[in-house]
């Protein structure tokens, strides 16, 4: 098989730490021994391409962010289509809200962006997220009232909310009108 290029440990360590996780942790997602890791990200051992692969999907990453060496800092630019030609409608409808998804599917459990449309007087409870889970509302049109645990909140046009959600919450549209909220959740770094 293929080794790797040199340098590649201080990639992974690199991503392993910007993502909170521990040498243990990486082991048990990616199915790399944590001597294994410990040896390749101090540059001991040149592992095959077959390892960084599983050290990359432990990581949540694309196997070119481990190989690419080059110190030169990778800038992202990325357009997610929303034509229905080139990609899935990511729309559903909860509880009579309509949810749609903005963010790409990659980005599942990490970063992940909506749009809810609420009808007059209808409620999105929700179950708790990972532990860290946080949500960042900006309500667009509309007014709305936030649950979060004991908190709660009564929300207009053009204000923003930010909360834990790794605890039962609930969005109410409080109006007879339409309102439209946009929705960031934010996840733990656990990939």
């Amino acid at each position: 098989m293929t080794d790797c290029p040199p340098l590649i440990g201080k990639n992974i360590q690199k991503l392993r730490v910007a993502r909170n996780l521990t040498l243990n942790v990486l082991s048990e997602r990616s199915g790399v021994s944590k001597a294994m890791l410990s040896q390749i990200e101090s540059d001991k051992v040149n592992p095959t391409v077959a390892t960084v692969w599983k050290i990359a999907r432990g990581l949540g990453v694309d196997l070119q962010d481990l190989l690419n060496t080059d110190p030169a800092a990778k800038r992202t630019f990325m357009v997610n289509p929303t034509s229905t030609e080139t990609m899935p409608k990511l729309e559903a409808m909860e509880n009579g809200v309509l949810i749609k998804v903005l963010s790409p599917l990659s980005m599942v459990e990490d970063l992940e962006m909506y749009m809810l449309t609420f009808p007059p007087n209808s409620s999105l409870p929700s179950e708790p997220h990972f532990e860290g889970t946080q949500e960042f509302l900006t309500i667009i049109k509309g007014q709305v009232n936030v649950k979060a645990g004991d908190n709660s909140a009564d929300l207009k046009k053009g204000d923003f909310l930010i909360y834990h959600c790794d605890i039962e919450h609930t969005i109410t549209n409080t109006s007879s009108q339409i309102a439209v909220v946009h929705m960031v959740v934010r996840y733990p770094n656990q990939k």
